[in-house]
């Protein structure tokens, strides 16, 4: 995938507390062919230390995308999506949420505290492949986002 060079890498923060579904989603990173330079943290807290440049993550650059998972200990995607809405210096990010969970109550939710789109995990590992292909063409190719 041809990305502009200004986003060659892709800066992504993945938030996500189950490491094989982190494993699983670089690998269909890389089968969907995207340049991406990752950063991983566990929960929303870590999450929000992350993107407010807090303790650890000192020299973490600003995301390009970030796709954020719903369920997770400490503070869940839910909460970490209302805080990074009601920060003038974050609600710009796009926030994807990436999840397992298929309710329309959730659905409805996460969109009515700002996220940009909401994919559920498939099954099928070919079908995540796909699927990422799609959101990356969309968010790198062909959408023009802020600096």
């Amino acid at each position: 995938m041809n990305l502009p060079h200004s986003l060659n890498p892709a800066r992504i923060l993945v938030v996500d507390d189950n490491e094989d579904d982190v494993h699983l989603l670089r690998e269909a990173v890389l089968l969907a062919g995207l340049e991406a330079e990752w950063h991983h943290t566990s929960n929303g807290v870590e999450c929000l230390r992350f993107l407010h440049k807090e303790e650890a993550y000192s020299l973490a650059p600003a995301p390009d995308l970030i796709l954020l998972d719903l369920n997770m200990p400490v503070m869940d995607g839910r909460e970490a999506l209302e805080q990074i809405m009601e920060d003038e210096s974050l609600r710009h990010l796009p926030v994807v949420v990436l999840t397992t969970s298929s309710s329309p109550h959730d659905i409805r939710n996460m969109y009515s505290l700002g996220a940009r789109s909401y994919l559920v995990k498939p099954i099928d590992f070919g079908a995540f492949v796909v699927h990422l292909k799609v959101l990356f063409a969309y968010w790198f190719e062909t959408v023009e986002r802020p600096s």
